[in-house]
């Protein structure tokens, strides 16, 4: 009842009408002139109640648009999210059939979204394994149903709360290039997370389409006025009224209409002289927040009618009447009228197709918050049993209902089914993530786990965490004595698969070495456990018995399988042998298809490139490498094999590492450095920062330029030491070789030839005990050298035998340069310096032709000093000058500052170079160290020393070391030729005070 304000006669209350769109016009008038102009992407912004939705349906219904069939979806807050559901149920209510539709072959793949569109759809194609590739060929089929069904606009609102395959369809259909449609996205920024696929699509406009991006504020004083006299039949609203109004709800046309509704429930609104005004201030409240009004107004329905709110809050989307009162649980006399009282109380609407729900999903959140929990729950309880009787059943729905409910037997039934359905679309992510929570959950059945574990698409499983998570429940029910043979060995197979991926080599070659019993009825799950076996890198097993894991797999590989599985099983056998230095994986690798007709081959193509590339690299056939792994890359990007393609980059990025292209090198590593999902690429590319800075100047505290543009602070040691550390734990048998030799070739220089010795120990070791000296290519003249620096030239002789012997047969580039490069540095250890310039020369023609111009430099510099100290000062002046002049135009300041110090302790006419800073003593020696140097010339120990000029040992190693790095040597008896050659003489007198420490 209204009174009037003088206290006459009461009037009945004015109903309350939806309200009119105000003041949007220049918004409206912005979106329809971007659809008006196809194709555009056009993007509605603006918090919760600010009018996104109102928008984007005033403009669908202008007769132009509306004539460009668009179709409206939206994006529901549900945690199991099905693959594309919104699009997809968008287009089931859109058509009945697609009879009459011209598809292609293509459109077999919307099979599992549109089962029963089956009779009209075209069959099947062939699964891909690929997660990219599949998800790209699923887009590709939406696509053209989209096209073929005439849609010109497709809107879809909270987009914030879309599925990662929604958003990427999104960002695919907004990519094409012979794109007709347009998009109308509407969300709320601060919901939208930074890492989310949205951010690239509102970032970043595309080519020959428009991009209009419109944000939606408050109202203002008088927008609000007239939002209000549109729900109150038109009659003016007092000014003062209106701004009150506006103050407490910032303007938000939500908040201004609930408030309203809230006013006129509680009769607080009063007509005085002809307009609708306001109590006293006193006498009135607004609530804060539309949660509180919209509890508020609830609490004035009837129980029945409140009923039916909680019922729809559950269900989060729209439903008939007959649904939304079977899950109210109402008695049939009562229902209609609650579901009547439910939608006029403005709460909920209906939409053309006369479904009932929530007009704004602020108020439902509200109303579902406010629910009972065990309300709740027997409502999720009865949304489940009534969604079940649906076809096709909504399988995400169930089991996002079924979660909630509690009802953990069908919740495992319908995320399974939903998962199931996720695979067969290609959406390998969502299923993912809901057959890690199957597997993860609270004791799950044994059984169920063998099925669930089965169906991980391992591939598409890159989230660490998650994936540990996941081996861990793994190795529990194999723990336990439920599983059959069968399944114990499906899934320690399937957990053998993920440890490598996770690049847990050693731990994944036990789990599968356990599994081969019991999998001799699967010829090629054994052929592919067997060369896993067989893998170099896996475990410390000796070549011979890899050799024996790898025929045993050829064997099994005679059985019966398709094409497709002998391929991928040819490509890991050529892979093994060529990472063991054999020969024969090249006649293998030759066998190899090059062409395909299915998406297997053609991964099984990629990953041929990637892996006989890499080990064309490793072998020091750089030219090969190159072209094998390019091939390779553009297989993986034209079939979107994403983790390949990253595999492939490092290992391009470490090939121009080797043959000298640094130009952009930092930044190219430092990117792959970034990809968290893939920890090998991640660590190939770390190395590849640390190397380089090393190279070209970054070491110490200074972080270099690669590690500044990786956006780190870790300096070189740190670097190296993280990725030798990780391949430790890992089991990675190969990959510590690089970082252990990089860090040891620090401590040499450093002169700590006992820490660069321990550093080689456990390579050599791993060398010796696989028989595989292919791996000695990195650290075996580091080693050389510090076996000679520690005294132990016999077994420094014995290794460089070894290596020769090793090597001996092998057509091995890079290896037998490494080896030319051991007999230098042998010879130059024990004085023959002749022989060692020679050897050196070998060596330096040996990288080049590679070529692999950084080692060559250093080689070409070794043979310099050699001729040095052979007595040849020219030629020996002359190479020096030309590496360093080679060090300077590859980058390698480090170097090329070293090589001048040298060439001027040697007495050339050289420059001086000065990078700023404080000068100091610069490359000259202080007086300090020429105390020490002097008397190292009298043939002094460092304990000697220290006593003759009573300083600590440590203090007079430290002085020796800083004395060599000025002129760029790595032993005492370099430094002492270099000193002599400069002219600087043993200290005169006796010192025979210094004492003896023999």
């Amino acid at each position: 009842m209204e009174r009037s304000a003088d206290g006459g006669i009461p009037r009945v209350l004015p109903g309350v009408s939806v309200p009119r769109f105000v003041g949007r016009a220049v918004e409206l008038h912005r979106l329809t002139d971007a659809l008006a102009r196809p194709p555009a992407t056009v993007l509605v912004e603006g918090e919760a109640g600010i009018g996104k939705s109102r928008l984007v349906q005033e403009a669908l219904d202008e007769p132009g648009i509306a004539a460009r069939r668009p179709l409206a979806a939206a994006c529901p807050p549900f945690r199991e999210a099905l693959t594309l559901g919104p699009v997809v149920d968008a287009a089931r209510e859109a058509r009945p059939d697609v009879g009459e539709l011209t598809l292609t072959s293509l459109a077999g793949v919307l099979r599992p979204l549109f089962p029963e569109w089956g009779q009209d759809l075209p069959p099947a194609p062939e699964a891909l394994s690929d997660a990219g590739a599949a998800r790209h060929r699923l887009f590709r089929a939406l696509a053209e149903l989209l096209d073929a069904m005439g849609v010109g606009v497709l809107v879809l609102e909270d987009v914030h709360w879309a599925d990662e395959a929604t958003l990427d369809f999104l960002l695919f259909l907004a990519s094409r290039r012979s794109r007709r449609m347009s998009l109308v996205l509407t969300y709320r920024p601060e919901d939208v997370a930074p890492e989310s696929a949205l951010m690239r699509l509102t970032s970043r406009p595309q080519f020959g389409a428009g991009h209009v991006r419109i944000h939606l504020g408050a109202l203002d004083v008088p927008q609000t006025a007239e939002l209000m006299s549109s729900m109150l039949d038109g009659e003016h609203v007092s000014e003062a009224f209106a701004s009150f109004l506006q103050e407490r709800t910032d303007g938000v046309p939500l908040a201004i209409e609930e408030s309203v509704r809230l006013l006129r429930d509680r009769a607080d609104l009063v007509r005085r002289d002809g307009e609708w005004v306001r109590r006293t201030l006193a006498d009135i409240a607004v609530p804060p927040t539309i949660r509180d009004a919209v509890a508020e107004r609830v609490s004035h329905l009837t129980p029945i009618a409140q009923r039916v709110l909680q019922a729809a809050s559950v269900l989060a989307e729209p439903v008939g009447p007959a649904v939304l009162a079977t899950v109210s649980g109402l008695l049939d006399n009562v229902a209609g009228g609650a579901v009547d009282a439910a939608v006029r109380s403005g709460l909920l609407g209906e939409d053309r197709a006369g479904r009932v729900s929530f007009r704004h999903a602020l108020a439902a959140r509200a109303v579902y918050d406010m629910t009972p929990a065990p309300d709740r729950r027997a409502l999720h309880l009865g949304a489940g049993r009534s969604l079940r009787a649906m076809t096709p059943q909504p399988v995400a729905r169930l089991a996002h209902h079924y979660r909630e409910a509690g009802d953990t037997g069908q919740w495992r039934e319908y995320a399974e089914r939903t998962a199931d359905l996720a695979l067969a679309s290609g959406d390998h992510r969502t299923a993912v993530g809901l057959l890690h929570e199957l597997l993860t959950g609270s004791d799950p059945p044994a059984a169920s786990m063998a099925r669930w574990a089965q169906k991980m698409p391992v591939m598409a499983f890159t989230g660490l965490v998650s994936r540990g998570d996941l081996t861990r429940a793994l190795r529990r029910v194999l723990e336990g004595e439920a599983l059959s043979p069968h399944d114990r060995a499906a899934v320690r197979t399937q957990l053998g698969r993920m440890l490598l991926h996770a690049a847990e080599y050693a731990a994944a070659a036990a789990e599968l070495e356990k599994a081969l019993p019991d999998l001799a009825g699967n010829p090629f799950q054994a052929a592919w456990a067997m060369n896993t076996l067989g893998s170099p890198p896996s475990t410390l097993m000796s070549a011979g018995e890899h050799r024996r894991w790898l025929d045993r797999a050829a064997d099994a590989a005679r059985l019966p399988m398709t094409a497709d599985q002998r391929q991928a099983l040819m490509v890991d056998r050529a892979t093994s042998l060529l990472d063991m230095g054999d020969e024969a994986g090249w006649a293998v690798a030759a066998e190899l298809p090059d062409t395909s007709t299915t998406p297997e081959g053609m991964m099984q193509m990629a990953r041929g490139g990637l892996n006989i590339g890499n080990s064309a690299m490793r072998w020091g056939r750089y030219d090969e490498a190159r072209a094998l792994l390019t091939t390779g890359l553009a297989r993986a990007e034209e079939h979107r094999y994403q983790r390949l393609q990253d595999m492939i980059r490092v290992t391009l990025v470490h090939l121009d590492w080797f043959t000298g292209a640094w130009d952009g090198l930092a930044e190219r590593a430092a990117a792959l450095a970034g990809v968290d999902e893939e920890p090998v690429v991640q660590l190939d590319a770390l190395l590849v920062t640390a190397l380089l800075d090393r190279a070209t100047g970054g070491s110490g505290a200074d972080p270099g330029p690669a590690a500044v543009a990786e956006g780190g602070t870790g300096t070189v040691e740190e670097r190296l030491r993280q990725v030798l550390d990780a391949g430790l734990r890992r089991g990675i048998v190969d990959l510590p070789l690089e970082p252990s030799a990089a860090l040891a070739r620090i401590r040499l220089a450093e002169g700590s030839a006992a820490e660069a010795l321990e550093l080689t120990e456990g390579p050599a070791a791993v060398v010796a005990r696989k028989n595989i000296w292919l791996w000695a290519t990195e650290f075996a003249p580091v080693r050389t050298g510090a076996l000679l620096a520690v005294g132990r030239p016999d077994q420094a002789r014995q290794f460089v035998a070894d290596l020769a012997e090793g090597l001996a047969g092998r057509n091995l580039p890079a290896a037998d340069a490494a080896l030319e490069t051991c007999r230098g540095v042998l010879a130059e250890g024990e004085g023959r310096n002749a022989e060692a310039a020679a050897a050196f020369g070998r060596a330096v023609t040996a990288w080049q032709r590679l070529p692999r111009p950084y080692e060559a430099l250093l080689a070409a510099e070794r043979r310099a000093c050699s001729l040095l100290l052979a007595g040849d000062r020219d030629t020996g002046l002359a190479e020096l000058a030309r590496a360093q002049a080679g060090f300077t135009a590859l980058g390698a300041r480090k170097d090329a500052d070293r090589v001048h110090v040298a060439r001027r302790a040697a007495g050339a006419p050289v420059r001086e170079v000065w990078r700023g800073g404080r000068r100091g003593y610069g490359d000259q020696l202080s007086p300090r160290e020429l105390e020490v140097v002097r008397l190292m010339l009298t043939g002094l120990t460092n304990p000697a020393i220290a006593r003759a000029l009573s300083r600590s040992p440590k203090t007079i190693a430290a002085q020796l070391n800083s004395a060599m790095r000025k002129y760029g040597v790595t032993s005492r008896t370099a430094l002492a030729v270099s000193l002599t050659q400069a002219g600087i003489t043993p200290t005169e007198g006796d010192t025979t005070g210094a004492g003896s420490d023999l």
